[in-house]
């Protein structure tokens, strides 16, 4: 282990092969082994958690046994706790996520303010699928896409601003800038520049 900093990896016992670089990196960790913390409390709660990168202050700071996570950026995954196999890059991406696993978050707030229990959601782009809650399996690609999701699931949206009003929707596909941007029915495909943009059923 190789520890740099105030309280980091204080609690170890027998975790192994750990690297914490920062004031509380990995400072609760008891036997959770090959984590990687770098930066003021990353990591900090972690005790069992497994094979876990937390680069950026408060990254992954609430993860307790939660394993083989990756978090870059600013609070990127800190609120999760027990989920595994997530990854967030980018300021607050997936900051609020609790239990959450098996998703994707990149850029600034995707997946950032909402999610709590959606599993296997995949953002990319500034605030893509920020405000989704237990939504799941959707498929966000663009600046804005499926911002204002809450619930729904099953979709796929790509493009600048692709459904980005819709928030309950199941199994839509809209492909274009704008496509599906106010659609609030489901199980529809919508591809081109603004493809039903103003469709409501």
């Amino acid at each position: 282990n190789t520890a740099m900093g105030f309280s980091a990896l204080k609690a170890n016992t027998t975790g192994t092969n750990n690297t914490a670089v920062g004031r509380n990196a990995l400072a609760a960790n008891t036997t959770g082994s090959t984590g990687t913390a770098v930066g003021y409390n990353a990591l900090m709660s972690n005790t069992t958690g497994p094979s876990n990168v937390a680069v950026g202050r408060e990254a992954l700071e609430k993860n307790t046994t939660g394993g083989t996570n990756t978090a870059v950026g600013l609070q990127a995954l800190g609120d999760n706790t027990t989920a595994a196999n997530n990854v967030a890059v980018g300021y607050l991406a997936s900051a609020k996520s609790t239990t959450a696993a098996g998703s994707v978050a990149i850029g600034r707030e995707a997946l950032g303010v909402a999610v709590t229990t959606g599993d296997y959601n995949t953002a990319v782009g500034y605030t893509a699928g920020k405000n989704i809650t237990s939504g799941y399996k959707n498929v966000l690609s663009g600046y804005k896409a499926g911002l204002a999701l809450t619930t729904g699931h099953s979709n796929t949206f790509i493009g600048t601003e692709a459904g980005d009003e819709q928030t309950t929707s199941i199994s839509n596909t809209c492909i274009g800038d704008w496509a599906g941007q106010k659609h609030t029915v489901g199980y529809s495909v919508m591809i081109g520049s603004m493809a039903g943009q103003h469709a409501t059923s």
